[in-house]
């Protein structure tokens, strides 16, 4: 479980990595609210999450704060990182549109987002605030992340294309190697 109040926002989030991809989500941001149930679904956690927000200022402390919260709960849920198979990769199409995810488990925080379409705005949100969300999570949880957009016009179906392939890139790095007998995937023998 984690908490963070700050005079912005106020969060609540319980993630379990060995899920079915049970969703109970409410962040005051629709949008959002759809991106992580897509997540949960993909990447077969289950997501409690109850999240209020200035959104009346703009989305970015909300999405921002989210991103902390999600990087925060993936470090505890994933402990010492032993056994683990560490790398995910993992492309999806939406419709018109490619994206791709690229990521390392390995505990050294790194965001390249090559994310940049013509149109960012789909109903009240703004998908450039996803790379807010992505390096939030990656400086709190320790991955070296690539997303990469291989073509797409459509906003909402860029973002859902980075969140199912993120979703399932993570399932796939998070999955038990029974090679490694317990031991962490790293030849310094620490992550």
């Amino acid at each position: 479980l984690i908490e963070r109040k700050t005079k912005e926002t106020e969060i609540r989030l319980s993630l379990n990595l060995d899920g079915t991809g049970i969703a109970d989500i409410t962040t005051g941001i629709a949008f959002l609210d759809h991106m992580f149930t897509l997540l949960a679904a993909h990447g077969f956690f289950d997501i409690e999450l109850r999240a209020s927000g200035d959104i009346d200022v703009d989305h970015h402390h909300t999405v921002e704060d989210l991103g902390i919260c999600f990087g925060l709960a993936m470090t505890k849920a994933l402990g010492d990182r032993a056994g683990i198979r560490r790398y995910g990769d993992f492309a999806v199409p939406m419709d018109e549109a490619m994206a791709r995810v690229v990521l390392d488990l390995s505990n050294r925080p790194f965001l390249f987002f090559n994310v940049y379409p013509e149109k960012t705005v789909t109903g009240q949100f703004d998908i450039s605030l996803l790379k807010e969300f992505f390096r939030a999570l990656v400086n709190n949880c320790g991955i070296t992340l690539h997303i990469d957009l291989i073509r797409g016009d459509d906003p909402h179906h860029i973002s859902e294309a980075i969140f199912k392939a993120f979703g399932r890139a993570f399932d796939q790095a998070t999955k038990r190697d029974e090679r490694l007998r317990g031991h962490v995937p790293s030849t310094k023998g620490l992550l």
